[in-house]
Order: structure tokens, then C-alpha cells, then sequence
């Protein structure tokens, strides 16, 4: 393996790193990362299926959730070369060209969720604070730009990552610490001064994940304080229940996209092991659980889901 010493980035490489040691059973571990990947895509393809057959499923709810099945389908999309190359066939290069389209496409549609899982958010609000209006107030052509704002921010803010990264020479050690491109590591590889894309990519992750996160956070706020409100106690749990799923789509997307950006820009103390595993549970486990779980605590589409099957 040769370093990418004093090469222009049109002739040079990157190796991708799967788990270190652990070259032996690769094969093995490929398994269920193959049923993962199977998974999420049959489980999401489902999803979009039964909602866009079934007209009673046409509501606002569960528009929002066919645009988190269809982020959650590019994100496995862009991943699965990548991943099951490295574990499947050890192939771990790279080109530039192709790791910078990868990390537009990771980063963009990371965003994308982001802003879907605040609408959803919103939804859930606008559902419990002032149901009679709720039908009034979210609209088809309403949801119809709201996704189109989450898809062009999205887009917007990933936009400049892959020409920030292509300006570079890259004459650093040219082995990435995982099995696709992220901006926050391919960056750290080049020779030449980091600053303007580090503090780009600090505002994105600020003005995305951290915005989205915080709002979400005050959604769920005003939501406790209108169920808190609510004298029925059965009424009180009935409107919380409703919360369960986004709740756990929140939690599996925003935890190790936190964690995983602190690792990033402190991560000299952190075990390497970590990172990767960690980085494998932000990709993996989203696209894998969201149509499971909503699958699950949607008692209608889980109807709807089971009548497709049994017939």
C-alpha cells in the first residue's frame, strides 16, 4: 500500500477501512451487514408502497414518513458499495472523485432526514395542540414545500463539500477510518491549510443537526405542556402514545450523529473501535429501525402492511 505522497487528487487514491484486525472473518461479518442492508431497503420500499396504494394513508403523518423512507433509501443506497465491497471482495480504494460524490450524497441526505424528523416534529404538535385544525393547518401543498425546503437545504448546505475537499493535494497517509467518506475525515488528509473547511463544516453541523435537534427538543416540550393539560388520564397516554415512534426515529438518527461529529473534533481520546462502530450505527441503524418500529406502533399501516402479506 503507497502513500498518496505529492499526487493532485486526479490520480490519487483513498482506502477505506473496515474493522482493523478482524480481516479473517470478514466474510462472516458481511452476513448481517448484507441482512441489514436487506432490510431496510425491502422495509422502506414496503412502507412507500403501502402509503402511496392505499389512499386512506394519504395524511400528514404518514407523508412525512414516506419522505424519511425515501432518505432512509439513499442513505443504504450510498453506502452499500462501499461497505459490502471492503467485506464481501477487500476492496478498499477508492477514487478521489467517487469519495467526494459519496460524501455529497451522505452528508446531504443526513441533513435531509434531519429536516424531515423536525417537520415530523411539528406534525406531532400541530396533531395534539390543536387537532381540529390540524387537517386545515397541514395541507398537501403546505407538506409539499416543507419537503422541498428540508430537500434544498439539504442539498444547498452539502453542495460545497465535495469542491472544498477537491482544491486540496493530498500527500498525508491516505487510509480512512471507515468503510465510506465523511468531509470531517477526508479533510484531514490533505496537505494544505484545513481551516475554511473546518469551519464550514462546524456551521453546517451547528445550523442542521444542531438547530433541528434543539427544535425538535421544543416541540416535545409544548407537547408534554398540552398533554400535562389534558384532565382524562386515558386521553393523556393515548396522545403521548402517538409520540412513541417519532421519538425513537429522533433518538437512533440524532445520538450517534452527535456522538459521532464529538469523535470527529475531539476524538484523540477515544478507543478508534468506537468511531468505527459508531459510524456503522449512524448509516446502518436508522434506514434498518424507522420502518420497524413505525411498522410496529402504527396499528394502521401495520393493518395494511399484514393484509399485503397474508393475501
Amino acid at each position: 500500500m503507497s502513500a498518496v505522497n505529492d499526487t493532485k487528487f486526479s490520480s490519487a487514491v483513498f482506502f477505506l477501512t473496515g474493522i482493523p484486525g478482524q480481516e479473517d472473518i470478514y466474510l462472516w461479518i458481511s452476513i448481517p451487514l448484507c441482512l441489514m442492508y436487506v432490510i431496510s431497503i425491502l422495509g422502506n420500499s414496503v412502507i412507500l408502497f403501502i402509503i402511496k396504494t392505499n389512499p386512506s394513508l394519504h395524511e400528514p403523518m404518514y407523508i412525512f414518513l414516506s419522505m424519511l423512507a425515501v432518505t432512509d433509501l439513499g442513505l443504504s443506497i450510498s453506502t452499500i458499495p462501499t461497505i459490502l465491497g471492503i467485506y464481501l471482495f477487500n476492496s478498499r480504494e477508492i477514487s478521489l472523485d467517487a469519495c467526494f460524490a459519496q460524501l455529497f450524497f451522505i452528508h446531504s441526505l443526513s441533513f435531509i432526514e434531519s429536516a424531515v424528523l423536525l417537520s415530523m416534529a411539528f406534525d406531532r404538535f400541530i396533531a395534539i395542540h390543536d387537532p381540529l385544525r390540524y387537517a386545515s393547518i397541514l395541507t398537501l401543498p403546505r407538506i409539499t414545500k416543507m419537503g422541498l425546503v428540508c430537500v434544498l437545504r439539504g442539498v444547498a448546505l452539502a453542495f460545497p463539500l465535495p469542491f472544498l475537499v477537491k482544491r486540496f493535494q493530498y500527500c498525508r497517509a491516505n487510509v480512512l477510518s471507515h468503510s465510506y467518506c465523511l468531509h470531517q475525515e477526508v479533510m484531514k488528509m490533505a496537505c494544505s491549510d484545513i481551516t475554511v473547511n473546518s469551519i464550514y463544516g462546524f456551521f453546517i453541523i451547528v445550523s442542521t443537526v444542531g438547530l433541528d435537534s434543539l427544535l425538535i427538543l421544543l416541540s416535545y416540550v409544548m407537547i408534554l405542556k398540552t398533554v400535562l393539560s389534558i384532565t382524562s388520564h386515558e386521553e393523556c397516554l393515548r396522545s403521548l402514545s402517538t409520540c412513541i415512534s417519532h421519538v425513537c426515529a429522533v433518538l437512533v438518527f440524532y445520538m450517534p450523529v452527535i456522538g459521532l461529529s464529538v469523535i470527529h473534533r475531539f476524538g484523540k481520546s477515544f478507543p478508534p473501535l468506537l468511531q468505527i462502530l459508531l459510524g456503522y450505527v449512524y448509516l446502518l441503524v436508522p434506514p434498518l429501525m424507522n420502518p420497524i418500529v413505525y411498522s410496529m406502533k402504527s396499528k394502521h399501516l401495520r393493518a395494511r402492511i399484514i393484509r399485503v402479506f397474508v393475501k
